[in-house]
């Protein structure tokens, strides 16, 4: 029987993973060896029964799979639907997932009395009544199905004008109320320093991980964007390799949080499983120097 590396993991042995979309489903049931668990899109495996979930089940009997929400909308005012969670539940009791994650944002509301999707995440504002919802919506979530979630950070496109407290600020609160941890997507970071304009965003990433307490990241994302003009916005798309400002920045992030599950994710113009995993090692190449020798791997040598 396939025993879970999440509770064997030692010191200079990272669990390092790949987000698996359908089209490596062929791939990972024939070769598990360069990865230690796959992430998975929760909502697409909600169905009873069918190809996909029988996928996943044979995934699950060789590797640790992580389920990655996308639709729980935890800051949403409406509460997360309680048919949401039922599907959410069955899920995790069939697979045993070694983590659970969903973004902070809102996704539901009320129109004509209906409860409506909005389809996409939507960005929170870092306030004390925004604060309220989302810890109270992530108890409710964490008592219901039994475990501790994973919270994202996303990525920003627009400065709001009425913040009351910086992102870290916020997601630092958050884990105290609620008891739960954060899912610190780099790339997004990145991204935000971006958009806002940061004339130094590797070094607002930075700084933005030295605002974030040691103890409470349970996971890392790393991914790559689509390159673009200067004063164009730049998209957290996941259709590129990791870059090299990512890349330092995860050596930073292992340096201050430690051994901590890391995925890659690449959502848009698939490549083939061989590059996929390819990256995945080079997490593992980072993180294990790291960790190994204490000291940040300089990767622009």
């Amino acid at each position: 029987m396939y025993q879970s590396k999440l509770k064997n993991t030692c010191k200079n042995s990272p669990l390092i993973g790949v987000g698996l979309r359908h089209q490596h489903f062929a791939n990972v049931l024939a070769d598990t060896s360069d990865i230690d668990f796959v992430e998975v899109h929760s909502e697409n495996f909600f169905a009873q029964g069918g190809a996909s979930l029988n996928v996943l089940e044979q995934v699950r009997d060789k590797l640790d799979v992580s389920l990655h929400s996308t639709a729980m909308g935890l800051g949403s005012a409406q509460g997360v639907p309680v048919k949401y969670l039922n599907k959410l539940n069955n899920l995790a009791k069939n697979i045993n997932p070694i983590l659970m994650s969903d973004h902070a944002c809102f996704t539901w509301s009320k129109l004509n009395g209906k409860q409506v999707h909005a389809g996409d995440l939507l960005p929170l504002m870092f306030n004390k009544q925004s604060l309220m919802v989302l810890a109270h919506n992530i108890d409710k979530v964490q008592q219901f199905i039994g475990r501790p979630l994973l919270i994202e950070n996303l990525s920003a496109y627009f400065q709001p004008s009425n913040k009351e407290m910086p992102e870290t600020e916020f997601l630092t609160r958050l884990t105290e109320m609620s008891g739960c941890n954060l899912l610190i997507d780099l790339n997004n970071i990145l991204v935000t320093g971006h958009n806002l304009n940061e004339a130094n965003p590797l070094r607002y990433a930075l700084n933005w991980l030295k605002d974030i307490p040691k103890n409470s990241v349970g996971e890392i994302h790393l991914a790559g964007y689509t390159p673009v003009e200067a004063d164009e916005l730049v998209i957290d798309d996941h259709s590129q390799p990791v870059s090299k400002e990512t890349w330092h920045l995860y050596g930073a992030a292992i340096k201050r949080f430690g051994n901590i599950p890391t995925l890659i994710e690449w959502d848009n113009n698939l490549p083939n499983w061989s590059e996929l995993v390819n990256e995945a090692k080079k997490a593992r190449s980072i993180s294990t120097a790291v960790l190994g020798l204490g000291e940040e791997v300089n990767l622009y040598e």
